[in-house]
């Protein structure tokens, strides 16, 4: 118990250098970056959501410069294959055949654009998100720990995207918006990026470090009632189901699963730990809500013609 606690005050201390040292580059977003950190201490995947030109990729290259990770970055185009993602066999000059590792060979993924390739492509990550571990030219070859990806998606009004497949939109522990800075910061990121100065970041945690506290929080213990008032909430979700919440049974065609729960304790045993405390409690549960529940739950056509915001439903079920 006391190496727990000592390591929960040395993960708290990291994740406070973390965001200083991204902060160098990255102007505001704090909340955006707390829930791409807290996915990554939770070994789940980030889908961050907004239209271009919001820094989505900076932000993305900016915390992977301050783990001491591989970084691959696949930019997504119609074009893509399978193979151009996972990796191909090809003859070598022993007449041999040999495995050429693709990008996804890597800690750190960012797989930029997402949605704008098409589903056969978007579906060769499934197994890499889930399994941690990928299958070519007939062979399972496990992929590097730690793993994670993080995927910027288009707002799919707009041409050339394709539509998520809900299993993949699943495997995504967070879904986060992007909304368009401040003034002020418009202003400081403006400043920063039409002069001279271009500052690299510094390496504040690696690997290693990565997985012992992924370890530790996956131990942490969390208090019955808590783990009850989640399962609860993504009940609340489902219509035609007990529990469901009125506005769920009139608004949406399905809820969230299974794994909705299973992300709401990982998230907020994440978020207790980030902020020194050693068991999570509602207000983290809370905290990480939104961003798990947004992309699983799926209004209906009343809630399109009345216009109402998925992230409202779920104000309504956190009530």
């Amino acid at each position: 118990m006391e190496e727990q606690v000592k390591l929960i005050n040395q993960l708290k201390e990291k994740y406070e250098n973390l965001k200083k040292e991204i902060a160098r580059k990255i102007v505001g977003q704090d909340e955006v970056i707390n829930k791409i950190l807290i996915s990554i201490f939770s070994n789940g995947h980030c889908l961050l959501i907004g239209v271009p030109g919001l820094a989505k990729t900076l932000m993305v290259t900016a915390i992977s410069e301050t783990l001491d990770l591989k970084y691959s970055r696949i930019q997504f185009t119609p074009d893509l294959m399978p193979s151009d993602i996972i990796g191909t066999e090809i003859l070598d000059n022993n007449k041999q055949f040999r495995f050429n590792k693709g990008p996804l060979f890597a800690n750190i993924i960012l797989a930029d654009e997402i949605n704008r390739t098409p589903p056969k492509t978007q579906s060769a990550l499934l197994e890499a998100m889930q399994e941690r571990e990928i299958t070519a030219a007939g062979e399972t070859r496990p992929l590097e720990q730690p793993f994670f990806v993080l995927a910027t998606q288009n707002p799919i009004e707009q041409e050339g995207t394709y539509p998520l497949p809900e299993a993949q939109l699943d495997r995504f522990m967070f879904s986060v918006v992007l909304d368009y800075p401040t003034l002020e910061e418009e202003i400081a990121i403006v400043e920063n990026t039409t002069g001279n100065h271009n500052s690299s970041l510094n390496c504040i945690i690696n690997g290693e470090e990565i997985l012992k506290y992924q370890t530790v929080i996956r131990s942490m213990p969390v208090p019955k009632h808590i783990t009850e008032y989640a399962v609860k909430l993504v009940a609340k979700t489902r219509p035609g189901h007990p529990g469901a919440h009125p506005k769920a049974e009139k608004y949406l065609n399905w809820g969230a699963g299974p794994r909705a729960s299973q992300f709401l304790i990982a998230g907020a045993k994440t978020h207790a730990a980030l902020q020194g405390k050693y068991a999570p409690d509602l207000e983290d549960v809370q905290y990480v809500a939104e961003a798990i529940l947004r992309h699983r739950i799926f209004k209906n056509y009343k809630a399109e013609a009345e216009h109402i915001q998925v992230e409202d439903l779920i104000q309504e079920f956190l009530k």
